[in-house]
C-alpha cells in the first residue's frame, strides 16, 4: 500500500545506501520530496537527476521542494524553482513548504497552484504543519496537517477534518522511538499518507523511517 511520503534531504553521493533503500521501497511510496539545495539549486545536480529518474521509472511520484516562507516569498521565485525542478529532475509534483494555515493568503497559493499545473505538475502537496482552513483542499492533492515530534503527536487531541474527502491528509513525525507504531496512529487519525523518522533537532529529515532500513519488519 502506497502510504509513505518521504522527505529525504541528503545528497545521494553522501548517503547512497539510504537512497537505494528508498528506491527499493517504491511499491510502498506515495511520493518522495526532492530537495537538492533548499529547492532545486542554481544548477542541475547529476546525482539527484539520476535518483529521480530511477524513482520515476519505478512509478514513484517525485515532488520538487519549494519554500514559500508563509506567503512572503515572491511567486516568480517559486515558479522558477518549480520550473527548474521539472526541467532538471523531471519532477511531476510540487511540495510547497512553510504554508500558513489561515485563509487570508489563499489567493497567493491559488496562483501558485495554477502555475504548478501550468508547468505540468499533477500533484500538489502543501505543508501547513497543522490543520489548515478547508479552502486549501480546493487546490491541493495532499495537505500536511501535522509536522512535529512523536511526543507532540501522541499528545495531540485528534480533530475530525472539516473538509471533503478528495484531499489526502499527511502527518510528518520526527523523534520517533524504534518501538513506536506511527503508521497505526496516523491511520487512526485519518492520515492517508505519512512519514515518521528517528531524526531530531533542526534537520530531522536527514533520516529515514525505520521500516525502509528494515523492510522485513514492515507489517
Amino acid at each position: 500500500m502506497s502510504t509513505l511520503l518521504v522527505p529525504y534531504y541528503e545528497h545521494p553521493s553522501v548517503r547512497p545506501a539510504e537512497w537505494e533503500a528508498i528506491v527499493a521501497a517504491a511499491p510502498r511510496l506515495y511520493g518522495v520530496v526532492l530537495n537538492p539545495a533548499s529547492g532545486p539549486g542554481d544548477r542541475p545536480d547529476a546525482a539527484f537527476a539520476e535518483v529521480a529518474a530511477r524513482l520515476r521509472a519505478a512509478g514513484v511520484r517525485v515532488l520538487g521542494y519549494a519554500d514559500t516562507d508563509y506567503g512572503r516569498r515572491a511567486t516568480t521565485d517559486i515558479v522558477r524553482d518549480l520550473t527548474r525542478h521539472r526541467d532538471w529532475y523531471g519532477t511531476d509534483g510540487a511540495f510547497l513548504d512553510q504554508v500558513p494555515s489561515g485563509p487570508e493568503q489563499f489567493e497567493y497559493y491559488q496562483r501558485l497552484a495554477v502555475a504548478a499545473w501550468g508547468v505540468g505538475y499533477g500533484t500538489l502537496a502543501l505543508n501547513h504543519g497543522t490543520a489548515p482552513h478547508p479552502c486549501y483542499a480546493r487546490i491541493a492533492d495532499v495537505l500536511v496537517t501535522f509536522e512535529g515530534t512523536w511526543a507532540s503527536y501522541r499528545a495531540l487531541r485528534p480533530e475530525p477534518w472539516p473538509g471533503g474527502s478528495d484531499v489526502r491528509l499527511c502527518h510528518l513525525v520526527y523523534d520517533v522511538p524504534p518501538d513506536a507504531d506511527p503508521e497505526g496512529l496516523a491511520r487512526a487519525r485519518g492520515a492517508a499518507v505519512h512519514c515518521a523518522v528517528p531524526g531530531t533537532g533542526d534537520h530531522p529529515w536527514g533520516t529515514l523511517p525505520y521500516t525502509l532500513h528494515n523492510p522485513e519488519n514492515t507489517p
